[in-house]
């Protein structure tokens, strides 16, 4: 072993890892962490928004520890993993004497920093991207069966992370064409699509819902060059840090000289060029990009070894980057440090303050799968986040976690409204409000589905009962809202439905009933898209339809 790692390595590698493990340990969760921690409270093979990777990786971790480390260890072990396999990736002997170099440099990739510790989609995704690419360089030298099932395994893997993984794997396709004629290709494509099969059965028993949620429901908005494109293009050098004038330099005058390093280069222009195009339809975020790091690290590292002004540039800047970077991460711990607050700060705080004046009481939140497992994971009460028209579908809306507050006392916490029994704040100066109500009931999960009249005039309405009781139909009340281009909702008014003749007083367990109804007049010019919401004993109108397409 030491052999392929220098003893300067490995005490340097170990020196991240505490350092990672102590970060993980007294960094208090972001918003994001908690709801996936909120997944791995039900593993299953998919979730609202991603794959299951991220909420298998808490899992596991919560088997070791417990709190904020409970979360991240494994952010931590695959983050270390990620070091080792770039470090292998790279095949310049000269290596071994630059060993101080190789980490200033990875360290100063400030997304691949964060995600030494934090544990999102994108932590096991650039670990599986290094792992994937190291198979295949084996690969390539000896198409071995053990590689090749290898390989199989990891882009599985890879998929199960995230499903911007598909570029991945697809842009290292492309760079060697020749693998559509390749048997042992083929049977790790077979194995992988083998292995990933439990997620695709998840999504067709949800209907598809993650798939139809980010190419079809996600709000948008109007394109700007500076926030959409522009952006898109700051974000590139924010993923980078300080030293991507030296590796965006490297990558321009890198040629390749063989299908390894010709799939570098085309992994990285790939995931540029594609997400370059998605800019002019929607904000690209910068952790979207964040799989181009690892070939853009192994790229300028083999520059800089052979490069003497290059490494002395990246020293310098090097070591500069990596104490701004380490006052971030003190930060992130400890506000005052920076007149800013980020996601980190201040979240046992609230929880404490509304725990205080609630006690053990569940708490449903309006419109936020963001608090709503912050608060569960600190104080470790039963919470739900209850979804309306002006919001989107989240985990909560397909988990049946509903169920868990039903019948029971719940406080009804909003930032929208005051409510008189309970208040707190949030370290940004958001408040929140919340109020008692005895007997909860929601019914989130009735499905609305809207077809046109055959005579063209109207609308057809199925309301569906998926659940297991009946429910009164005098409880509902019928919203329609109407939304922009971008389906942002712009006006929300009471629908009036035609109702059937000898119509029941309740709508049964797992029974249909027909309506129809006309759209009512919109204050809106030329709304673009309505959506049918039910509200039930008071609560907002939830998101019971999809977002229809109005016909111009």
């Amino acid at each position: 072993m030491s052999q392929k790692f220098p003893k300067l390595f490995l005490i340097l590698l170990a020196i991240l890892f505490v350092l990672n493990l102590i970060q993980a340990s007294v960094t208090e969760l972001i918003f994001d962490e908690a709801y996936y921690w909120y997944y791995a409270q039900d593993m299953a093979w998919g979730y609202f928004d991603h794959p299951p990777m991220v909420a298998f990786l808490i899992k596991i971790s919560s088997l070791f520890f417990d709190g904020e480390l409970g979360v991240r260890f494994m952010s931590c072990v695959l983050s270390a993993g990620t070091y080792i396999l770039l470090w292998l990736l790279v095949d310049n002997p000269k290596k071994k004497d630059y060993v101080v170099h190789f980490f200033l440099l990875a360290f100063s990739f400030t997304l691949m920093n964060a995600y030494g510790f934090l544990t999102l989609p994108d932590t096991p995704l650039l670990f599986f991207t290094t792992l994937f690419l190291w198979l295949y360089k084996r690969f390539l030298k000896d198409e071995s069966l053990t590689t090749t099932l290898l390989l199989g395994v990891v882009m599985a893997a890879l998929m199960y992370s995230k499903y911007h993984a598909v570029l991945v794997i697809l842009f290292v396709f492309l760079s060697n064409f020749k693998l559509i004629f390749n048997k042992k290709a083929w049977l790790a494509v077979v194995l992988a699509l083998i292995c990933y099969a439990p997620h695709f059965w998840w999504l067709y028993q949800n209907d598809f819902v993650s798939i139809t949620f980010h190419l079809y429901e996600r709000p948008n908005q109007a394109y700007k060059f500076d926030s959409f494109t522009l952006g898109f293009f700051l974000n590139l050098l924010v993923i980078i840090g300080l030293l991507f004038y030296w590796i965006y330099g490297a990558l321009f005058k890198f040629k390749a000289t063989d299908k390894f390093s010709k799939a570098l280069v085309y992994l990285i222009y790939g995931v540029i060029v594609f997400f370059f195009i998605s800019s002019f339809n929607r904000r690209v975020q910068a952790q979207w990009t964040i799989a181009i790091s690892i070939p853009l690290m192994i790229i300028a590292y083999n520059r800089l070894l052979t490069h003497p002004k290059m490494r002395k540039w990246v020293f310098r800047i090097g070591i500069f980057s990596a104490v701004l970077l380490l006052y971030a991460r003190a930060w992130m711990v400890y506000q005052p440090l920076f007149p800013f607050i980020y996601e980190t700060h201040g979240n046992k705080t609230w929880v404490n303050e509304l725990h205080e004046q609630t006690g053990d009481t569940p708490i449903v939140f309006e419109n936020s799968y963001r608090r709503s497992p912050m608060y569960q994971f600190y104080a470790g009460i039963t919470t739900f986040s209850l979804n309306n028209g002006f919001y989107r579908k989240n985990q909560y809306s397909i988990d049946g976690s509903e169920e868990k507050v039903r019948g029971k006392e719940v406080v009804y916490v909003s930032i929208y409204s005051k409510f008189g029994d309970v208040s707190f704040e949030h370290a940004d100066g958001t408040k929140g409000y919340g109020k008692y109500i005895d007997n909860f009931q929601s019914y989130r999960n009735i499905k609305c589905i809207v077809e046109k009249t055959s005579e063209g005039v109207g609308y057809q309405l199925k309301v569906y009962n998926p659940y297991s009781f009946d429910i009164d139909l005098s409880d509902l009340k019928y919203t329609i809202s109407y939304s922009n281009p971008y389906k942002q909702v712009q006006e929300m008014l009471p629908l009036k439905v035609k109702k059937m003749d000898n119509e029941p007083a309740v709508l049964k367990s797992k029974d249909t009933l027909d309506y129809t109804f006309e759209l009512p007049l919109s204050k809106m010019e030329n709304p673009s898209y309505f959506r049918i919401g039910i509200s039930e004993h008071g609560l907002p109108p939830g998101l019971n339809g999809r977002p229809i397409k109005i016909k111009e």
